[in-house]
């Protein structure tokens, strides 16, 4: 596989996440990970088997995603995604960023992790504040 392929192939796969998100079709979202994937936001990071429950809690709208900035290692690659998110009630927006540890699997590229800053309207960079979302830690 050339270098530019595994771009395309790494690019349809946030393309999936987005879509999926925007639909919020969470097994299509799960499927874009590796199993030991996670996700980071709201000052904390999530396993997968949290992010169902994430998901539901949190609003519901348009995932507008730019094109990434990815640095290919062999089976290994790093990138930055743009993301506005565009919130589906009164079309309230948030804007940041990914960034992105992705893997080459049997199954193709995936993402290891992904991790949101979001860009506030004094310019501040931060990982969010806490999520409508209620851990149950044991």
């Amino acid at each position: 596989m050339s270098q530019t392929d595994d771009l395309v192939e790494i690019e349809h796969l946030l393309a999936r996440y987005a879509v999926a998100m925007t639909r919020g079709d969470v097994d299509r979202v799960l499927a874009v990970f590796t199993p030991d994937g996670s996700y980071s936001a709201f000052g904390d990071t999530y396993p997968l088997d949290e992010f169902p429950a994430l998901v539901s809690a949190a609003p519901k709208g348009l995932f507008l995603v730019g094109t990434p900035v990815i640095e290919l290692t062999g089976d290994t690659a790093t990138g930055t995604q743009p993301l506005c998110f565009v919130e589906h009630s009164e079309h309230a927006m948030r804007i940041g960023y990914y960034d992105d540890a992705y893997v080459r699997t049997p199954e193709g590229w995936r993402l290891r992790t992904r991790a949101m800053t979001f860009i506030r309207r004094s310019g501040a960079h931060d990982s969010g504040r806490p999520h409508a979302f209620e851990r149950t830690r044991s």
